[in-house]
């Protein structure tokens, strides 16, 4: 079970990823090109955010469930804290994620409550891109690009 979930997750980075980078390019251009917030607009960035949903409940499961690596840093966290490997994965990797999820969630709450087009693409772009800006610097990219590709 543990090595499915893990490629889901693993797959599901490039969906998080790829609905993210268009939420926000619609964004930008919205912002910078004063064009009128559409049905689409909203649509990106409920999926960004329903993605970054599903994401993290995959690596919450991986994290309290199902994932050795936590399992033996959680048998001894002072221990686990002194590993780099084993605090990315226990602590650092964790918050950046939460973080990125609830920035995702901000931008789309904003967006909600903006009257003109040019405030939602501007709130949406900025906190997209917060969101975009934490996944990258929290994903690690040393693991396979693509689950049964090395």
């Amino acid at each position: 079970m543990y090595s499915f979930i893990l490629a889901v997750h693993n797959v599901m980075r490039w969906v998080v990823l790829i609905l993210l980078v268009i939420a926000l390019v619609r964004a930008l251009l919205g912002w910078f090109g004063n064009r009128e917030w559409t049905s689409t607009d909203s649509k990106f960035g409920m999926f960004s955010s329903v993605s970054l949903d599903i994401q993290l409940l995959l690596g919450l499961i991986l994290y309290f469930v199902l994932s050795p690596i936590t399992r033996l840093a959680f048998s001894d966290f002072g221990a686990a804290m002194q590993n780099s490997d084993l605090r990315y994965f226990l602590l650092e990797h964790v918050l950046f994620m939460i973080l990125a999820v609830v920035f995702a969630h901000v931008g789309v709450a904003m967006s909600k409550r903006a009257d003109e087009s040019v405030a939602k693409y501007r709130r949406t772009a900025i906190w997209f891109g917060l969101s975009l800006i934490v996944i990258l610097l929290g994903t690690p990219w040393f693991r396979p690009l693509l689950p049964g590709l090395g």
